[in-house]
């Protein structure tokens, strides 16, 4: 049985399980999805420190020719990283999201994939902040220092969780995910590091124009939550599907049915698939069936430095 909601003391208790993955710079982030895709984050920025002389060894590519000129002897610019830098997580609560067959919904999958995230940007000091939506609404948080945009951020997650039924009094809000990206840009003017998380349902050519935009001057990963049984439906007779508040009774002895049903998958997997590597997003896979602490790790653990 899939469990359907997340508590607040699930998410919390998701700190000592934040390891071993990582977002900081120059660690390689590998998308299964594409298979060859890789992208290297521009992680926090650098702020001039100082001129000096150049010495043996030094990369030339940061020599100050002006300087150099003006003085008559080599100098070199010196920089140094960021104390911080922003990181927002958009995180999917709609009422597609509302759907599991194995150990948890796409929806509880995705609370604690930000969960794990916001725990080790946070403990690596990077601010936190998020911008959590679902049919209840939109909530943002505003990156903060230290464990303040986490709480804040944990809270949004298990309020619109929680809120999630089967049969919502309202229709699903097809414009929430572009809303989202439209949110962020406020936050996000540039090197920050912007993490979306849905089952990438409701995307338009718009939401490629606003992920694109987030793209051009912030690290953007796309974490894509599926059911396994979304991709592989089983052989069992007649069955109700259902998502949300919509259901349907299928026959799934019927091997066409199920054929035409993986094809869907796969073509849907594939358009997010070109999306990303025309835009150099990496996507991140995550199953519902599967440990969302150790997916992260194999994901983007596997070639980490050991001080990272």
């Amino acid at each position: 049985m899939a469990r359907a909601w997340v508590t607040l003391d699930d998410l919390l208790k998701l700190d000592h399980r934040a390891r071993g993955f990582s977002f900081l710079p120059r660690q390689p982030v590998h998308s299964l999805l594409t298979g060859r895709h890789a992208s290297r984050l521009r992680g926090r920025g650098l702020d001039f420190d100082e001129l000096r002389h150049y010495y043996e060894g030094d990369d030339t590519r940061t020599i100050d020719w002006a300087a150099t000129a003006r003085l008559g002897t080599p100098y070199v610019r010196v920089y140094r990283e960021e104390r911080d830098r922003p990181v927002l997580l958009l995180v999917d609560q709609r009422v597609s999201m509302f759907f599991g067959s194995k150990r948890a919904t796409k929806s509880v999958v995705a609370a604690e994939v930000a969960a794990l995230a916001a725990f080790r940007v946070a403990s690596l000091g990077d601010r936190v902040g998020g911008i959590v939506y679902s049919e209840q609404g939109i909530d943002e948080i505003e990156p903060q220092a230290r464990q303040a945009g986490v709480r804040r951020l944990l809270g949004a997650l298990v309020r619109h969780n929680n809120a999630l039924k089967a049969d919502v009094p309202h229709p699903p809000d097809a414009g929430l995910y572009d809303e989202a990206l439209r949110r962020a840009s406020r936050y996000a003017k540039h090197d920050c590091l912007v993490v979306l998380i849905s089952d990438g349902s409701g995307q338009t050519p718009e939401t490629m124009k606003l992920a694109t935009g987030l793209a051009a001057h912030n690290d953007l990963i796309a974490i894509f939550v599926y059911d396994p049984l979304e991709a592989d439906l089983p052989d069992i007779g007649r069955a109700v599907l259902a998502e949300g508040d919509r259901q349907i009774e299928v026959d799934l002895s019927a091997a066409d049915l199920r054929r035409r049903f993986a094809a869907g998958f796969v073509e849907g997997r594939a358009r997010i698939e070109r999306a990303a590597l025309q835009r150099a997003i990496p996507v991140l896979p995550i199953r519902t069936d599967l440990d969302p602490a150790q997916q992260l790790r194999a994901l983007i653990g596997r070639r980490m430095r050991p001080a990272a």
